[in-house]
């Protein structure tokens, strides 16, 4: 299977994506039904980035052509992959990188998101029965050449000891801020609804926290974060809202809030779920450099930054953690 094949493939896998094929549509309902917070418009969402943004021909020749990927692989490696489940398909990068590289993966597959990742695989294997060569399924990654593995600041020190003597990327945990500077637009502010209630907040690029300038008025904010006031009817994310009310009621904490998100100032970058940190800040320039190369941080949204409403939307050389993936894979 030639490099040229695999970006057949997966281009190919992207025109499925973007389908109504019936299959499709059942895998992606099914994913809801073993996990309520792979709601259908989420499942959609982060499918359909990986079509547009990833599995395009063009864009897939360029990515493998920047990193020198050959014709025909002679030293194919084994990678054990760990993925993560928080949100949709989140590990499909891993594999892409895999797969593309011309290696073999052996993924163990979060219980969260088993049904969409195995779904894509038995996909491509229908087209071609030589993915099932380069792509398996395990609970056991044993006898691998390198490993990626995702998970919590917990995890990493477990995979970190049992893969100590091959060569890893290990994820831990991260996630994303905001910088406000306090004359954004209503239209800004809805964008920067997307980056902070998308997928209910759990994913690495979720911006959980925001630094505001002293003084700052929340009204428009809040208004403009009305966009998703219909996630309070979800009955997982209405019972992490009512909980961390309840804490901050009962600790006379002082709150804001327009019903769906708690607004309350924190200096950490993670915050629960319905709830988003504000910190206020004097200086933009002392607050860049406190935050530049942050190990918590996957990405800062806000002028001079990743615009609002994009942290969402990786491009296929965004790599998580900043950790080259395809770079690390070539040097095996």
């Amino acid at each position: 299977m030639n490099l040229q094949h695999r970006i057949y493939l997966l281009s190919r896998l992207g025109e499925y994506i973007l389908s109504t094929e019936v299959e499709w549509q059942k895998a992606k309902e099914k994913a809801n039904w073993e996990n309520g917070w792979f709601i259908p418009d989420f499942v959609e969402l982060a499918s359909k980035n990986i079509a547009l943004s990833f599995l395009q021909k063009e864009i897939l020749e360029k990515w493998a052509g920047g990193h020198q990927i050959p014709a025909s692989s002679t030293n194919s490696r084994t990678i054990g992959i760990v993925m993560a489940g928080n949100i949709p398909l989140v590990g499909f990068h891993d594999w892409l990188s895999v797969f593309i590289s011309g290696h073999k993966a052996i993924i163990k597959l979060s219980s969260k998101d088993q049904v969409l990742f195995k779904h894509l695989i038995e996909k491509l294997a229908e087209w071609d029965p030589l993915v099932n060569k380069f792509t398996s399924f395990s609970e056991m990654l044993k006898g691998c050449d390198a490993y990626i593995a995702t998970g919590s600041n917990n995890s990493s020190r477990y995979f970190e000891y049992y893969f100590r003597k091959y060569p890893t990327i290990i994820r831990k945990n991260r996630t994303s801020i905001g910088i406000l500077s306090g004359k954004e637009t209503n239209e800004e502010l809805r964008k920067l609804a997307d980056d902070v209630y998308l997928y209910f907040g759990l994913g690495c690029r979720n911006v959980t926290k925001i630094y505001v300038p002293s003084g700052y008025d929340f009204i428009p904010l809040l208004d403009a974060f009305n966009k998703y006031r219909h996630l309070a009817d979800h009955n997982k994310y209405k019972n992490n809202y009512d909980y961390n009310l309840a804490l901050h009621l009962l600790n006379k904490k002082y709150y804001m809030t327009n019903g769906s998100i708690l607004l309350v100032e924190e200096t950490a970058f993670f915050s629960p779920i319905s709830q988003l940190n504000y910190e206020y800040y004097s200086d933009t320039d002392k607050l860049s450099d406190n935050l530049k190369n942050h190990p918590e941080l996957q990405s800062i949204t806000g002028e001079g930054y990743v615009p609002f409403g994009q942290s969402q939307y990786p491009a296929i050389s965004d790599y998580a953690d900043g950790v080259n993936t395809l770079k690390f894979l070539s040097t095996l």
